[in-house]
């Protein structure tokens, strides 16, 4: 009987093969928008995280503070301890890393950090041959530096390595660079701190975050600590981890054990992930109306087809088919369509997915990119079949349930 039913069915689909194309057609088109708008705000997301992470690493830890009031714990249902931090307006502050060997070792026994990098920040002014500019300096030890961003593939001109072994060197910002026409190799004059100093231009990096591209310039460490004065306290830490995502939570227990102020890079970026959440979210809403459209078209179709087919179905329950066996007649129409829709809607959204990915489009700004980013992520088909399955099945449902309900004799005195 089964077999019948969807023999039935199938012939049922034919016989409106203008109607039910149009309903495929939506079905198509909806998964293929949805998989598309997903990919490409998901993958900018993606893109701008990794960018930051490179630049910016996924821990930041700065001030000492000691805690006049206490701290607030919060246990889970499962056991574990979880520490919420509030502003501590009775706290005392003291700027930098106190003891950056001490913290440096209590870091250690966190193994989900995956590298430690310590940074000196300061202002200073960089002259070259006709004009100058304000910058903010970070002295780093480019080894350790390496192991919490990505600028060794940031940087455009020149090599890492050469700054690596000349202590009197700098990387600047290509925004810098092409502000004051500098290339590689010359030498510029950093004015501030306790003086003036000679250095040569090492490389030149590009994060695509243009706020940073215009303003940062990298220095050694040693050659920082000298030019801004702070040989023994001021520094800030700046932490890499196996996963990135769990930052908040070990942002948490790092500020609990050593009493500094630490910023995992959620709540860094707080308002730029909010806005691409934002965004993802309008987006879904959007195509799913789409798919809305579609499942309405099949449940017109069908609505007007258990009107139409009224002595079939009447006939059908004479000869020995139970409402059920009636109500998966459509139920099984519903589901034909649905499953073409699916496999062509998926081949369209990894088709055209591609292609999109493949557009050139030059983008600097809060990242740096030529070009479209997608996000190849299965969570995208699945969600986009989930919704063509819930609007398909709702729209086949009722008219199949009305289908079921007719009554045979009813029909046929009717029509006598």
């Amino acid at each position: 009987m089964k077999f019948l039913n969807l023999e039935l069915a199938w012939k049922y689909v034919l016989g409106r093969k203008r109607a039910m194309t149009m309903s495929l057609f939506g079905i198509v088109l909806g998964i293929a928008f949805f998989v598309i708008t997903q990919a490409q705000t998901s993958g900018f997301e993606a893109f701008f995280i990794r960018t930051i992470l490179g630049t910016n690493g996924a821990i930041r830890i700065s001030d000492r503070f000691q805690d006049m009031h206490g701290t607030v714990r919060m246990s889970s249902q499962d056991g574990r301890t979880k520490f919420l931090f509030n502003s501590r307006e009775g706290a005392r502050h003291t700027e930098g890393i106190s003891n950056p060997r001490l913290l440096r070792s209590a870091l250690k026994q966190f193994s989900e950090i995956s590298g430690i990098s310590e940074i000196l920040e300061g202002n200073a002014v960089i002259a070259g041959t006709s004009r100058s500019q304000n910058v903010e300096i970070h002295g780093i030890i480019p080894s350790e530096h390496v192991l919490v961003s990505d600028i060794e593939n940031q940087i455009i001109q020149g090599q890492l390595k050469t700054f690596e072994l000349e202590p009197m060197s700098i990387l600047l910002g290509n925004r810098i660079a092409q502000r004051l026409m500098l290339q590689t190799g010359e030498r510029v004059t950093l004015k501030g701190g306790t003086g003036n100093i000679r250095l040569r231009i090492a490389g030149i990096f590009e994060t695509g975050v243009s706020q940073i591209d215009k303003n940062r310039a990298y220095i050694h460490l040693s050659t920082a600590k000298s030019f801004l004065g702070k040989r023994f306290s001021g520094s800030i830490f700046q932490l890499s981890m196996f996963d990135p995502v769990k930052a908040p939570e070990i942002s948490a227990q790092i500020q609990e054990t050593t009493s500094h102020r630490v910023v995992s890079w959620q709540e860094r970026e707080q308002v730029w992930l909010d806005v691409f959440k934002a965004l993802r979210i309008s987006s879904a809403i959007t195509v799913s109306s789409i798919l809305l459209l579609s499942g309405l078209g099949i449940f017109n179709v069908f609505a007007i087809m258990v009107i139409e087919k009224t002595r079939d179905i009447a006939i059908l329950r004479s000869i020995g088919f139970k409402p059920s066996d009636v109500s998966a007649v459509f139920l099984w129409q519903g589901g034909i369509v649905l499953f073409i829709g699916i496999i062509l809607g998926t081949l369209v959204g990894i088709f055209s997915t591609y292609v999109i990915s493949s557009i050139p489009l030059r983008i600097r700004g809060i990242f740096s990119t030529d070009s479209f980013v997608v996000n190849w992520d299965p969570s995208h088909y699945l969600w986009a079949v989930l919704i063509a399955v819930i609007f398909v099945s709702i729209a086949s449902w009722i008219p199949a349930r009305r289908a079921a309900k007719i009554e045979p004799a009813k029909i046929i005195r009717e029509t006598l």
